[in-house]
């Protein structure tokens, strides 16, 4: 691994917020669980899970963004991309390895460590920044990616409209949430967090974001959401993309006009 991978590889303290956004003890019961986070049977088990099939969907809204080669390994080279609430890193390695020149982002600063040493270790240059989006100087993304995040957030209009910031005029964000329905609050409240899938606490059912509420709420900061895609679990496929969004979704979103 070269020094500039390593030296590229860097931890920046939060910038002054203009809003704030990020519940403090949301922040820290993340980042309690840094730890393991790369642990496929640790405290994260779920989201190695999740995200093959959320990558399955980012790769897909790639290639139909940009009209790319469905061939090609790596669709965003030459591209940047953000991704906001980054953990430590799950879905920024890949986006790595897809070509992109990758910077992410947390409100928990060991998750950001973390990241940081897992992606120097696997000889990848990604920057972490450890902080809340608001008031960081980064620049714009191509793409902007903010998986499993809004239902942690306390002012999701301001939230969301510092990932439009960060967004290029012709870019494309891709977000992921629970749904608050009946089924999201059995199954992944009352059931995984007390089965000891998903930590306890990680959730708060009155915080989901129904489809039609995020519709709105990206609508109020002129950004134009497509349909959504279920991301449903069955017993014979686990969790894959689904019609079905009564569990948890996924969607795009671009600049209106």
């Amino acid at each position: 691994m070269s020094d500039a991978t390593v030296t590229d590889q860097t931890i920046s303290s939060a910038a002054p917020m203009s809003a704030a956004t990020i519940r403090p003890e949301e922040a820290a019961h993340f980042g309690e669980l840094a730890k393991d986070w790369w642990d496929p049977k640790g405290s994260s088990a779920m989201l190695h899970k999740l995200n093959p099939v959320r990558l399955r969907f980012v790769r897909e809204a790639v290639d139909v963004h940009w009209g790319g080669d469905v061939r090609s390994v790596k669709p965003l080279a030459g591209k940047n991309a953000l991704d906001v609430g980054c953990g430590a890193g799950l879905l920024c390695e890949p986006l790595a390895r897809l070509g992109a020149e990758v910077t992410g982002v947390d409100a928990a600063p060991e998750n950001a460590q973390a990241a940081a040493a897992h992606a120097e270790g696997s000889g990848l240059d990604i920057r972490y920044i450890a902080g809340e989006i608001g008031g960081q100087n980064i620049g714009q993304f191509d793409l902007v990616t903010c998986m499993e995040v809004i239902e942690h957030v306390a002012d999701k209009t301001a939230f969301l409209g510092e990932l439009k910031a960060r967004m290029k005029p012709d870019g494309l964000m891709i977000l992921s949430t629970p749904n608050r329905t009946a089924a999201s609050r059995i199954l992944l409240v009352e059931g995984a967090e007390a089965l000891g899938m998903i930590p306890r606490g990680t959730h708060h059912w009155d915080d989901f974001v129904t489809p039609e509420e995020l519709r709105e709420l990206l609508d109020s900061i002129g950004l134009t959401m497509d349909e959504p895609t279920g991301i449903a679990f069955g017993p014979m496929q686990g969790l894959h993309l689904s019609g079905d969004v009564s569990l948890n979704y996924i969607v795009t979103a671009r600049h209106r006009g």
